[in-house]
């Protein structure tokens, strides 16, 4: 078992873990195509932060390629040179703590289920380790992109993993620390002793780690590219062809209509934020990108509530959810676009037993291309037992979008995936809306997945959003106008260099 396993809900599948954990391997080994970049973006970190435990005084050391020695992209290289320099300003070199020989593993021996067989359990945590030269003291420094809250169960097994792994009866002191690459922060996860990591562990971690190992839940989501048990799980619905590629020669990666919107836009760009590398909140969050999702949460919360109620035109002066921050001028215009929405709210006009999903995460394994396929309606209901998707815009102009499919190709997945019969539950029939919340009014246009020529249009949209993604290997940036608001432009050498150049120079 790993440390990771026990981390947030959103990114794990507990069955596929308790699979891992027990050595499970179905896939074979000659059936993984691997990538042409180091897909672990630590990895590089990881491999020449070592050098940070020296003397200070020595040079920075040079960024190396991945652990499997593959190439690793600019954006990469840039992010982990800038990790570097957070690490060496969160943790100044000390002689008092030096790089343990080896990572520790807990191991621990115990009957099998039948209590016939004896089991090894064994259990690591990914990071920095590090010991004093009396082994009096250990420190696990775990890193992160940002800071985020762990729960006492990841902090009860990280300490039982520095207390108890690779046993040394010198121990008194356990240590853990978390650090962001980002902005260098560091906070503490677990400091004591030994025992009481021990004390912890026994009531927190104990039961996770039998729980983990005894889980059948399956819970499809981002997990599913790289498992194991995916060609045969249970709970992963298939279908091929889904995205219009017959081609499973190439690397099984995830895909989302935000990635193939990104490609389009610029390879790198796409490729960068895919690997969740920190943004430039002033162009992630400017005022009109943020008022579009504080109106999607407001009407998340209110759809998803009970007693079931259709939205009205009465809008609360503080509507903005907590975490968004909107200038008045965009609040006054956000809540203007909400009672343009109670027009066409469809809670009004559903049955008391029809089934809504909020903002549901769908995935499909497009077994065709060998590409796992993310979607996320903003609302999913049903209408007379056939499923409606519907999308929900916000727009600054009054001016329609003709070719509503091109304009947002989530449109096009949302039209094959509708039309194809692929929602559980599901009568014949079904429908896609898109619904476009403007300053004079709202506009609410109907697809019929059905019909041979909605059809025919949405196949070409994903066609076109797929097949450059999906043959592309390297994702080298092409730099163009678009770098000024590129909001990962900060790893990006081609971005920062057009960015450097005199306006009058180009």
């Amino acid at each position: 078992m790993r440390l990771g396993m026990f981390g947030p809900e959103r990114y794990r599948c507990p069955a596929s873990d308790a699979l891992k954990a027990r050595g499970l391997r179905l896939r074979a080994r000659a059936a993984w195509k691997p990538e042409a970049l180091e897909t672990f973006l630590n990895g590089p970190f990881m491999a020449a932060a070592g050098a940070f435990e020296r003397p200070a005084g020595e040079p920075l050391p040079s960024v190396p390629c991945g652990g499997r020695q593959r190439p690793v992209h600019d954006g990469v290289q840039q992010w982990t040179e800038h990790a570097l320099r957070m690490y060496r300003e969160a943790f100044p070199p000390n002689p008092d703590l030096l790089p343990a020989h080896r990572p520790w593993v807990y191991r621990h021996r115990g009957p099998d289920g039948d209590g016939r067989e004896s089991l090894e359990y064994r259990i690591t945590a990914w990071g920095r380790c590090l010991e004093s030269g009396d082994g009096r003291l250990r420190e696990l420094r775990l890193p992160a992109i940002r800071l985020r809250q762990r729960s006492m169960v990841e902090r009860a097994v990280a300490a039982l993993v520095v207390a108890e792994g690779d046993s040394d009866h010198r121990l008194e002191r356990v240590r853990v620390v978390q650090f962001a690459l980002s902005d260098g922060r560091t906070e503490p996860v677990f400091d004591g002793t030994r025992s009481e990591a021990l004390a912890v562990y026994r009531t927190y971690g104990a039961p996770a780690v039998r729980g983990l190992l005894g889980s059948r839940e399956y819970r499809p989501g981002t997990a599913c590219t790289s498992c194991a048990v995916s060609p045969v799980c249970p709970a992963l619905p298939r279908s091929e062809g889904l995205l219009g590629i017959s081609d499973r020669s190439r690397p099984r990666r995830s895909w989302s209509s935000t990635t193939g919107r990104g490609h389009q836009s610029c390879p790198a760009r796409a490729y960068l934020r895919g690997l969740r590398l920190p943004a430039d909140q002033a162009v992630e969050r400017g005022g009109a990108v943020e008022r579009g999702r504080a109106v999607h949460a407001f009407l998340a919360v209110r759809h998803g509530s009970q007693p079931r109620t259709p939205c009205t035109s009465d809008i609360p002066v503080d509507w903005v959810p907590e975490g968004y921050r909107l200038p008045d001028e965009e609040r006054q215009r956000g809540a203007e676009l909400l009672r343009h929405h109670a027009e066409v709210c469809p809670l009004g006009s559903v049955g008391p037993q029809s089934e809504i999903r909020t903002e549901p995460r769908l995935v499909f394994d497009d077994t065709a291309a060998d590409l796992l396929v993310l979607a996320e309606p903003d609302l999913l209901y049903q209408d007379a037992g056939s499923w409606v998707w519907r999308e929900t815009k916000t727009s600054g102009s009054d001016r329609p979008s003709r070719d509503v499919l091109a304009t947002y190709p989530q449109l096009a997945l949302a039209v094959r995936i509708i039309g194809s019969g692929m929602l559980s539950g599901t009568r014949a029939g079904g429908r896609v809306e898109l619904e476009v919340l403007r300053p004079g009014g709202v506009d609410l246009r109907t697809l019929d997945p059905f019909a041979p020529a909605t059809r025919a249009a949405a196949e070409a949209v994903l066609r076109e959003q797929v097949s450059g993604w999906h043959a592309e290997t390297l994702f080298e940036a092409v730099p163009g106008p678009g770098c000024t608001s590129c909001e990962v432009s900060k790893w990006c050498s081609a971005g920062r260099q057009r960015q450097d150049v005199p306006e009058a120079g180009r």
